[in-house]
């Protein structure tokens, strides 16, 4: 026993795998116990168990294992985390449970498999399950069996799917086992009990005797309904209901109706497999249905019915077959195969279901027209066939055929029509059978109703009938209004009889929704005007008190409802709702209206109504307004009244103050009586007569407004501007169509008859009165506002002029959204005109578009034109489509019916010919807009194939496809193309275009809808597959529309559809449910139908809470005036409408005044980043929109609501643009007291300000802009730099509105521009301004290139990104821009480069056409005139800039050093910078940017400088950098790339810091010394090299003369120098990347270094200096050894030329090149020859042999020979062939020293030298005197000819200059006296301009002299110390030439400020020739970041004062006069000083 013990104390979970048994059955109870007693079932102890629970169901013993199952089910009905083990637990107990001979263990194995499915995990155990029936023992299959029976009794269908248990049911039957016989057969009965004969069809194949058992069975199952009885977690509402009818007692009748629900009615099509029978047609089908022989016909028809008895088809192209049967159908005059053809479609409609839908338009008219077989069997069978086809579509598509038919002559065909649309009504709801849809069907029916043969009118009746039970007598009676009693009753008779198809639920919800006020109604409906009455009946609850009374009056506009009671509302009038028999009243006599005034008003009233004198008719009309003001509504007679004042004089009163009241009693009586249409006819005529009357028109007006209310405004309308156009006066047209504008704005749109309006508007346009005009054009305006875009097709056809003006008015009201209305509202309960508005807002819109003329273009679509379009040759193919095209362009609209066109087209998408299938796509998008809203019926066979062209490889194509699927979906709406399977069907084409293009469009869509289709859950399977697909864009896409899916199929069922992935795949989709869950949008809010405008006169939803709320605080937002009345209503409006709003509202306005007070933005702690994070992974949509949609906003909405105070939110996403200024207005306030939570949140702010700029309104624009200059000075004062994130989705949309039509926004936006480039480098900002000189408005492309000049001319070439050729070229396409503006900019930008960059831009531009550059050299050339007339505004925009970037950076420079210097110019401009926010720590943001763009802000102290000779004043001062903290090793988390990791790092040697300088010395050091990592380097040699020789310039001229440092930390900082430097230099690869410049001052560096005796006075001084002997070795041998040697030669060159040089300097020099000439042998093969040579040459040439043998020592002479004769001794005769570069040899003896040396060698007699000189020499004459005369007669050759003339010039003048003892006379000898004299003032010519351009702008940085060489003859020499050509001391006038250049740098000069510095002597005498340094560029750009800093911090700096330390300076010549030298000291110390 001792084990037991031991196991004894181990925990529950260990016991429970214990190896003993024993123990395990011990863990398994505690288990059991310890699951009892967890209450909580989220707590971690359950996770502990997850793994072991299959062991508990698993245990091989059996007495463990039972106690194991109970514990099992105990954890999964406790344990949350339950659902995770389903797969293995459930395999576990079918597999290891089942199979027990214990009954217990089967019982707790069912037990467990059902509290799964309670779980939720039902598809999971079903799937286990049913995997359980394949095996092989029959007692696990038996269990199996009889889980999944109890499962479907308890859980019900609707949980345990049945279609895969029906699947397997046959082959269980089958079974050998009885067991598994019978099990089956109760599972048959189970499946039976709940889907009752759905489950006939499959079982229909089993044995016919298990089949009668199954029937004997089935009949004993009870009928009642079953119920579901154990329920899911997520039922509980459910199982309590359930519960509490148990406890009432069984099946409470009360419970039924909502039960029913819950039974899903299975439908056994479902159940079936779907068969493929078109490959099954018999092969000859085709030419055996066209046979001449019936019989053969028969036998082809047979084999088609006998296939399509198949209850369930495979889907596939049935076109041809339908084709076939539908010509049986028409043209087969055998009516027996008339039957067979429709039983065959009646089977394929039943069969394929929706997916028959496409063919449906195509049959049914055919089937229609055959109506007219009389023969019984032949009508049954087509009556079979148009049902089965109805179902596969909607009455919607068909509508139009049947119509057309119903007027057919036959009456058998218009019979059967009828009663087709009465057995299709049975199968509509409500819903599916909308008033647009009633309207055609009763119009045609109520003449069925009056035909004369009776069988067509009892159809009628039945049609009829059927449509008031579905639609309800509410909308179905408004169409009735003509019908007498008689045939009325027979209607209602005929509705009761109808049974629907979807039970009676429909027709009683319908009548219990009708009200009370039956009796009344049907009375109402006696008079044939009663549809208005009919409404007010059934909007108004409570008794119609006179209805029965009710006369004829004026009958009401054809056939079409006036209104709905909507929001449009006129129809239901609350207030008149009482009286309507008064609506219409008979026309009264004058007598009977004369005793019914005198009843109610004063006798002396009615005497002085004629009276002659005008003050007694004044005096009579205030009383009768008195009388009208006291009367009661119910007893005014209107009528009488009306007429009393239409009394001679009437309207033709003469006195305005009569005629005035008069107007105004008009108005009270239609406002306070029961004003009819009989009355308004009276005075109409007399008010439109007054409308245009200055003095009474505004009264005329009023009263005509009060009429419109009393009558309703379709119907005043319609009168008004009748009587206004049927009379001449102009005045009086113009006014009434100005009152009707303001009207239609009051009253709404809904029931305005357009077309009548549009004709008369039509007459207006046409007007000769501008007025007249000028009115309509307003009205068609505030139309557009209803109607929308359609309005403008009425308008089509008139005058360009008057159609412009038209346009412009439409643009106007493009984007605002139509008003509320705010009169003619019904004052009826507020739910009563639901449903009307609905109704009314579909109306409108479509009612423009039925109104449009359409043309039909059915019989120009012939057979033959059909057959062109499908010809085999393409060129016929286009033809046919040509045509096509042009019938269409000819037609404009068209009515639906284009016969055989939707197939013929439908073949061409997919021609072979993408031209033609482009052409097809172009005319299909034509036919939508052509067709309206009727394209519908073609989205199945039409639309669908579009879809699949978007799986196009061509791009354009598929963009082609998008566009049309687009202009559809317009037309058509989403359902149509929802519904089916055919969108499933394209997405499951694995095509990856065909995926994303639909992905994307779904997208799109979905978002937009409301509701759609259930088809649409079809798709998700492929979406997932989508999501996994092996092309990342199908992924992204999928990724994209997966939360649109959601917001239609809810989380719900998307998950569900997972079941049926791989287990990985679920996992991963599942993992994106729940993310896509996160960004699921909210539904579109039902009302907001407006899109652009608003119909029906309904605000949007989102906007009614706005206007009660603008009501609320006082503003005038509904534009009420102080009218009483107009008060009322508008109150009313908001009673009824803004209900909700103003409840919401009424409590913030309480709380809001204390909320304020906190911040406005609240920090949230690295909440900038995490969006970023999201928004790089793409969980978010990226910030990038031509027009912000809804979801950005939202998207915005939600990122703001953490961050950003509730009520400012609110205010920031208020509708009214008012309330946007307020929350600029509060930002603005508060920026200066939260600045960090601005930053925090800036990302968001400046999203949220580019929506601002998409407002229309400017005071929003303007207070935008006024926020963004605060906005970006606290930016640039807090030094923050922007993030690419935020520039890049904020900049683009500023730079739209420096296109702004207004001069102050366009003003304000370039202030604003100038101000980011402190925050955002300037070269980031070039690319996006480039970016918005593609815009097509021209005003911003010429404001982007202005800018673009500015940038350039600010900070030099080095902004032009990505290149500054490429840069350069797309500015100059702009000069051929079609506007003035454009081309001005692009000309002036090029221009400012031009000053900036010289002669270069030409190389750069490219090839420009003749007529630009012409256009360009003319600007250059007028620019070059005024030079010091630099433009005003670029003066003061720099001002602004407060930076000068670059004096002399990056100019012209060629060579390797040009490269290098440039490039870490760049890498600095876009130093790693921009990534860095505040958050992170601010030890990295030293860069040379931050110092650019600082702005003087950060004090650092400046070192006291060292007193030093003058000369001094030349040595490179660097920046003192602040002094920053060190930089963290931890660099990687910022920078995302290497790249920038390592320029940054580099950026940080040249630190003033040397801590930080050490740091990243170390750093660099660490990748060098790992061969891994050190490739990375590459490429970044240079820059390094660069800065470490600053470092260590750093270190001499600075830190050792500091007192205050510590030498020891010096000695650290040379160790790390040296230490980097030398593991670089051992790896051969990099150290060769080093170039001649850069290794120049590299050495110069290292030997200043060594010769530092201040180093050696240090305690480590020795050890350094034995180190650099060390580095310096190996730099001379692991660089390039061209690169090496020529940097040496050249450092030679300067030292000896530099007096302050000192002679040790040199001497160390030429020890290094005695070390490569020792070299030499074994690396001459490695060495540029030509290079080498040609530096010797240039040293030749500064030091002739004469001059070299006058230095102190004789070691320079002796190591150029030593060289010389190692090279010639190496390479023999042929050194001579590497004197290629050199291009005048004669300016130095190298030539001849190289061929004494060689004769030398080779004349072993050893002759005298001078010979072989003398020979040498004289050879060398003859041949260059031969090479002399070619090149003379090249360049003559050139002046001689046309083209070529000028550039032979200055070839000759550069020649002349060259070799200036040139002999070109014996060339000018021969030619004539004219030719000679054109070349002497030619070359004149080129003098005087050349040495001008010297004097003005000195374009070119290189001397023209040199232009020839490959050496870069730098302007300025660089060097420690310069001395001048000839060795002698520098006069005065060079420093004053320096110190002019100085001053003009810092701008204190008043000359133009030069971007670099005057050439002085540029051709006076020969320049200095040396190789131009890498560090130039550096150091200008540094001084310049230096003086813009100080420059800043000194403004008062008078102009003599200046401080600049630059290199770069000109040699001026000794002859200048003299200066005086101690004012020129003064003026040093002066500079000095101000250091200080």
């Amino acid at each position: 026993m001792g084990d037991d013990s031991e196991w004894m104390k181990l925990p529950i979970d260990q016991k429970c795998e214990h190896k003993l048994w024993k123990a395990r059955l011990n863990g398994y109870e505690e288990a059991l116990k310890l699951f009892q007693k967890i209450d909580d079932e989220k707590s971690p102890e359950w996770s502990k168990y997850l793994g072991l629970i299959k062991k508990f169901v698993t245990d091989s013993n059996a007495v463990a294992q039972l106690k194991g199952l109970e514990a099992a089910l105990a954890y999964v009905e406790n344990a949350h985390v339950a659902g995770k083990t389903t797969g293995e637990v459930a395999s576990g107990v079918v597999n290891k449970v089942f199979n027990q001979p214990k009954a217990r263990a089967k019982e707790l194995g069912l037990d467990i498999c059902l509290m799964y499915i309670e779980i939720e995990k039902g598809e999971a155990i079903q799937e286990e399950l049913l995997k359980g029936l394949d095996n092989k023992n029959p007692k696990i299959i038996v269990a199996c069996i009889e889980t999944l029976r109890k499962a479907l009794s308890e859980f019900g269908s609707k949980i345990i799917s049945l279609k895969p248990i029906i699947k397997v049911l046959p082959k269980l039957f089958e079974s050998r086992e009885k067991a598994v016989r019978d099990e089956a057969k109760l599972l048959a009965v189970e499946i039976y009990r709940w889907i009752r004969d759905a489950l006939r069809p499959p079982l229909q194949n089993i044995n016919s005797v298990q089949l009668k058992e199954l029937e004997e069975e089935w009949i004993k199952v009870s009928s009642a309904v079953p119920r579901q009885t154990r329920f899911l977690r997520s039922q509980q509402e459910l199982k309590a209901k359930f519960e509490q009818q148990q406890a009432v007692g069984g099946d409470a009748d009360g419970g039924d109706d909502d039960e029913e629900e819950t039974v899903p009615q299975v439908d056994a099509y479902e159940l079936l497999e779907a068969v493929e029978i078109l490959s099954k047609l018999p092969k000859d089908f085709y030419e055996k249905i066209e046979a001449k022989k019936w019989q053969e016909r028969k036998e082809a028809l047979e084999a088609v019915e006998l296939l399509v008895k198949n209850p369930k088809l495979e889907s596939g192209d049935y076109a041809d077959l339908v084709k076939a049967l539908k010509k049986v159908v028409g043209k087969d005059t055998n009516v027996m195969l008339v039957a067979l053809a429709a039983k065959c479609l009646a089977g394929l409609a039943t069969g394929l279901r929706k997916k028959f839908g496409q063919y449906a338009g195509h049959v049914v008219p055919t089937i229609l027209e055959k109506f007219k077989e009389k023969k019984p069997q032949v009508v049954q069978a087509l009556q079979e066939a148009i049902d089965a086809i109805f179902l596969t579509t909607t009455l919607q598509n068909l509508s139009e055929d049947i119509l057309a038919v119903m007027d057919n002559k036959n009456p058998t065909i218009k019979q059967q029509t009828s009663l087709f649309i009465a057995r299709s009504f049975r199968h509509c709801t409500p819903s599916t059978l909308p008033k647009s849809l009633l309207k055609p069907f009763c119009a045609a029916l109520l003449k069925h109703i009056n035909d004369s043969a009776p069988e067509v009118r009892d159809a009628g009746f039945e049609a009829l009938g059927t449509a008031l039970k579905v639609a309800g007598e509410k909308a179905v009676n408004p169409f009735l209004a003509d019908v007498d009693k008689l045939k009325l009753d027979r209607i209602k008779e005929c509705a009761e009889k109808v049974e629907l198809v979807y039970g009676k639920k429909t027709g009683g919800t319908a009548e219990k929704r009708e009200g009370k006020p039956v009796a009344g109604k049907t009375a109402a409906l006696q008079g044939p005007g009663g549809d208005k009455e009919t409404k007010d009946a059934a909007a108004k609850p409570g008794p119609l008190k006179k209805a029965s009374a009710v006369k004829s009056g004026v009958p009401p506009k054809k056939g079409k409802p006036a209104t709905a009671a909507g929001a449009g509302g006129a129809g239901a009038k609350g207030k008149k709702g009482p009286e309507t028999k008064e609506i219409f009243e008979s026309e009264l006599s004058m007598e009977v209206c004369e005793e019914k005034a005198a009843a109610v008003l004063p006798a002396s009233c009615i005497q002085q109504l004629d009276s002659g004198n005008w003050k007694e008719r004044l005096a009579c009309m205030e009383e009768f307004q008195k009388a009208v003001e006291l009367m009661e509504r119910s007893e005014m007679p209107c009528q009488a009244l009306v007429r009393m004042l239409a009394k001679k004089p009437g309207w033709k009163e003469t006195n305005f103050q009569v005629m005035q009241m008069k107007l105004h009693i008009v108005a009270l009586i239609a406002q306070k009586g029961n004003f009819s249409k009989t009355s308004a006819q009276v005075v109409l005529d007399g008010l439109v007569d007054k409308v245009g009357d200055v003095k009474c028109g505004s009264n005329a007006k009023e009263a005509m407004t009060a009429i419109a209310e009393a009558c309703q405004l379709p119907w005043t309308a319609e009168q008004v501007v009748a009587m206004a156009f049927s009379q001449k006066n102009p005045k009086n047209q113009s006014e009434t169509l100005n009152w009707l504008s303001n009207a239609i704005k009051e009253f709404g749109f809904s029931g305005l008859n357009v077309k009548a309006f549009i004709s008369n508007v039509k007459t207006a346009l046409a007007a000769t009165n501008p007025a007249v005009r000028t009115s309509a054009i307003t009205l068609l305006g505030v139309m557009y506002l209803y109607v929308g875009p359609p309005l403008r097709m009425f308008f089509e056809d008139e005058k360009p002029a008057l159609l412009s003006q038209i346009d412009a008015e439409f643009e106007k009201m493009q984007g605002q959204t139509a008003p509320t209305p705010t009169r003619g509202i019904s004052r009826h309960s507020a739910g009563g005109g639901d449903d009307g508005e609905e109704e009314e807002q579909e109306e409108v819109g479509n009612d423009v578009v039925d109104l449009l003329p359409r043309t039909d273009i059915g019989d120009k679509i012939t057979a033959e034109l059909v057959s062109k379009i499908g010809d085999k040759n393409w060129k016929i193919r286009k033809e046919g489509l040509d045509e096509v095209t042009s019938i269409l362009n000819e037609a404009k609209f068209i009515h639906p019916n284009i016969g055989e066109l939707p197939v013929a087209l439908k073949n061409r998408l997919n021609d072979s010919n993408k031209i033609l299938v482009q052409q097809t796509l172009s005319i299909l998008q034509q036919l939508a807009t052509a067709m309206g809203p009727n394209i519908k019926q073609h989205v199945k066979n039409l639309g669908i194939p579009v879809i699949t062209v978007l799986g196009d490889s061509k791009n354009n194509v598929r963009a082609a496809a998008l566009a049309t699927v687009n202009a559809w979906a317009e037309q058509t709406g989403m359902k149509e193309w929802l519904e089916g399977e055919d969108l499933s069907e394209e997405l499951k084409k694995e095509n990856p275009f065909l995926r994303q293009e639909l992905l994307g469009w779904l997208a799109e869509k979905l978002p937009t809808l409301r509701s759609v289709p259930s088809d649409l859950l079809l798709c998700v399977p492929h979406l997932y597959s989508c999501l996994e697909d092996r092309n990342g864009d199908v992924r992204k896409k999928a990724q994209d529309a997966l939360p649109f899916f959601m917001m239609h199929l809810g989380f719900e069922k998307m998950a569900k559809a997972t079941g049926k992935l791989k287990p990985t795949s679920k996992d991963q989709v599942l993992a994106m449910l729940e993310k896509a869950k996160a960004n699921m949008p909210a539904k579109p809010a039902p009302p907001a139908k407006s899109s652009s405008r608003v119909v029906g006169g309904t605000a949007p939803a989102k906007f009614q809470p706005a206007s009660a709320f603008a009501d609320d605080l006082g503003s005038n937002t509904m534009e009420s005036k102080p009218d009483p009345k107009k008060a009322k209503a508008g109150g009313l409006s908001s009673k009824t409408k803004g209900v909700q709003g103003k409840k919401v509202l009424s409590k913030p306005s309480l709380k809001e005044d204390d909320d304020k007070s906190g911040p406005i933005f609240i920090i949230v702690p690295n909440g900038k980043e995490q969006r970023m994070k999201e928004e790089k992974a793409l969980k978010v949509l990226k910030w990038n929109f031509t027009t912000p949609r809804d979801e950005y906003i939202e998207q915005l909405k939600t990122q703001m609501s953490t961050c950003v105070a509730k009520w400012l939110q609110d205010e920031m996403f208020h509708a009214d643009f008012q309330h946007h200024n307020k929350a600029l207005a509060v930002m603005i306030e508060h920026l200066e007291s939260e600045k960090d939570g601005v930053i925090s949140c800036l990302d968001l702010i400046l999203k949220w300000l580019t929506l601002r700029f998409f407002d229309t309104n400017t005071s929003v624009l303007m207070k935008t802009l006024e926020y963004l200059k605060l906005l970006f000075n606290m930016l640039s004062q807090e030094e923050y730099h922007l993030t690419e994130n935020e520039a890049s989705s904020f900049i683009p949309y500023l730079i739209l509105k420096v296109g702004e039509p207004k001069d102050v926004i366009r003003k304000d936006v370039r202030a604003i521009l100038n101000r980011m480039c402190l925050i955002y480098p300037a070269s980031k900002m070039f690319p996006f301004i480039m970016e918005g000189t593609k815009s097509k408005n021209s005003k911003q492309r010429a404001e982007c290139l202005e800018e673009l000049g500015c940038l350039v001319e600010s900070y030099g070439m080095n902004v032009c990104q990505p290149t500054p050729g490429k840069a350069l070229k797309e500015m100059a396409t702009h000069i051929g821009d079609r506007d003035n503006t454009v081309r001005n900019a692009a000309l002036n930008t090029i221009v400012t480069v031009y000053n900036v960059h010289g002669d270069q831009v030409f190389k750069l531009i490219g090839n420009l056409s003749e007529k630009d550059m012409s256009m360009l050299e003319e600007r250059i050339k007028r620019s070059a005139k005024r030079p010091s007339a630099a433009p005003v505004r670029q003066a003061e925009e720099k001002s602004q800039r407060t930076q000068n970037i670059s004096a002399n950076a990056g100019m012209m420079r060629k060579g390797p050093a040009e490269d290098m210097s440039s490039k870490l110019n760049q890498n600095r401009n876009m130093g790693s910078h921009s990534e860095t926010t505040h958050s992170v720590p601010r030890e990295f943001q030293l860069d040379l940017d931050e110092i650019e763009n600082d702005n003087g802000t950060v004090r650092c102290e400046m070192p006291a400088l060292v007193q030093h000779k003058l000369d001094d004043i030349f040595e490179p001062v660097l920046i003192p950098e602040p002094k920053i903290r060190a930089v963290s090793p931890h660099f990687d988390d910022m920078h995302s790339n290497t790249a920038s990791t390592i320029n940054f790092v580099i950026s940080q040697v040249a630190s003033g810091d040397i801590n930080t300088s050490i740091q990243a010395l170390t750093q660099i050091d660490e990748v060098l010394k790992q061969e891994d990592k050190a490739e990375a380097m590459s490429g970044h040699i240079d820059q390094f090299l660069i800065a470490t020789f600053m470092q260590l310039r750093l270190i001499y001229n600075t830190h050792m003369a500091d007192e205050k440092l510590d030498k020891d930390e010096i000695v650290r900082l040379y160790s790390c120098i040296i230490g980097s430097m030398i593991t670089l230099f051992q790896i051969e690869s990099l150290a060769r990347e080093a170039s001649t410049g850069v290794l120049k001052d590299l050495m110069h560096g290292l030997i200043t270094l060594m010769l530092d005796s201040r180093v050696e006075d240090l305690e480590e001084g020795e050890q350094v200096i034995r180190s650099v002997n060390l580095l310096v070795v190996k730099v001379l041998e692991k660089s390039d050894q061209t690169n090496i040697l020529s940097a040496l030669l050249v450092l030679l060159q300067d030292s000896l030329l530099a007096t302050a040089s000192s002679p040790k300097f040199s001497e160390l020099v030429m020890k290094c090149l005695w070390r490569m000439v020792r070299l030499l042998p074994e690396t001459i093969n490695s060495i540029n020859l030509d290079r080498i040579l040609l530096d010797i040459h240039i040293f030749m040439k500064v030091f002739p042999k004469e001059k070299l043998k006058q230095c102190k020592s004789d070691f320079p002479i002796r190591t150029l020979k030593t060289l010389l004769h190692t090279l010639c001794k190496l390479k023999g005769p042929k050194i001579l062939d590497h004197l290629t570069m050199i291009d005048n040899k004669n300016e130095s003896e190298l030539e001849a020293h190289l061929c004494r040396v060689m004769k030398h060698s080779m004349d072993q007699s050893g002759k005298a030298d001078k010979d072989t000189e003398k020979g040498a020499s004289r050879i060398e004459e003859k041949a260059s005197k031969a090479k002399v005369n070619d090149i003379l007669a090249e360049i003559f050759k050139k002046i001689g000819s046309k083209e070529n003339t000028k550039e032979g010039l200055a070839e000759l003048y550069e020649y002349k200059k060259k070799y200036s003892d040139a002999d070109i006379e014996p060339f000018l000898k021969n030619s004539s006296q004219f030719f000679q004299s054109y070349v002497e003032r030619g070359l004149r010519l080129i003098e005087t301009e050349r040495e001008g351009k010297g004097r003005i702008a000195p374009s070119t940085g290189i001397s023209s002299q040199m232009e020839g060489t490959c050496v870069p003859v730098s302007t300025h020499t660089v060097s420690s110390s310069i001395g001048n050509t000839n060795g002698e001391e520098v006069g005065p006038s060079v420093y004053l030439e320096r110190l002019k250049i100085l001053r003009q740098r810092c701008g204190l000069d008043n000359a133009k400020q030069e971007d670099r510095p005057p050439l002085t002597s540029l051709l006076s005498k020969p320049t200095l020739p040396t190789v131009a340094s890498s560090t130039d560029m550096l150091h200008s750009k540094l001084s310049q970041l230096r003086e813009s800093r100080e420059q800043y911090q000194h403004l008062d700096l008078d102009s003599n004062q200046t401080h600049s330390s630059g290199i770069g300076t000109t040699l001026a010549s000794p002859s200048s006069a003299a200066a005086n030298i101690d004012d020129l000291k003064k003026r040093l110390e002066r500079i000095k000083s101000s250091r200080k």
